[in-house]
């Protein structure tokens, strides 16, 4: 049984992680600003308050882990916003960097200690993230805070070789969430099931790959 650190648990993609963790027998953390109720009828032990867009959320983090081993951490919280060249929206952007850049270093940075050799880092980014396969232009501030955090994934994958640490960079595919406005190709849970795949094939070998749920290989 493995113990799994989840943000952004209290829906989408983030619940369908804890849903499905748990059904296969894992100890499961779920970490969240609120949790929904949705979350609440899970097996889950639940730490709210959680807003990984803060620096204070590290010392929450670590106090209400403290000593305890993480197998798997699943950094799934995130934000999107539309902004377009004519119309940028500063502080979006700037919330989305906060969020979906530094959030997942932060937290990842809160766990370290508790990291072990032959433990797992997912990061949930985005293929928007890649420069190479931006065909269509706009979502600045998106577009910026998932390149950023792909490169924080390298470096992570970089760094924690030495712990026996792996990282993995994962697109989830257009999933239809709350944050898509529940457009997208695929649902939460077919998502959260195929990055879970990913997430087991996870070696020292493959760590630091940017990789689709479906398992291509996506360009930088």
């Amino acid at each position: 049984m493995a113990h799994v650190v989840i943000t952004g648990a209290n829906r989408g993609i983030g619940l369908e992680f804890a849903r499905q963790f748990i059904a296969r027998g894992d100890q499961v953390t779920a970490l969240c600003r609120q949790a929904s109720p949705a979350l609440k009828e899970l097996n889950v032990k639940i730490i709210e308050g959680v807003d990984v867009g803060h620096d204070d959320c590290i010392a929450s983090i670590r106090h209400a882990l403290e000593d305890q081993s993480v197998d798997i951490l699943v950094n799934n919280a995130g934000v999107l916003h539309h902004e377009s060249l004519e119309n940028p929206d500063w502080n979006h952007m700037r919330q989305q960097f906060e969020i979906n850049t530094l959030g997942p270093l932060r937290v990842t940075s809160a766990l370290l200690p508790n990291l072990h050799s032959g433990a797992k880092v997912a990061l949930i980014t985005s293929r928007m993230g890649s420069v190479e396969d931006n065909t269509s232009g706009g979502y600045y501030g998106y577009r910026t805070s998932k390149a950023g955090l792909n490169a924080i994934g390298k470096s992570m994958a970089i760094d924690l070789r030495t712990k026996g640490v792996v990282v993995a960079l994962l697109h989830p595919g257009y999933v239809a969430t709350e944050m898509t406005g529940l457009s997208g190709d695929i649902t939460p849970d077919v998502s959260a099931g195929r990055l879970i795949q990913r997430i087991d094939e996870m070696t020292l070998d493959n760590s630091g790959d940017f990789r689709h749920s479906n398992g291509d290989k996506l360009p930088w």
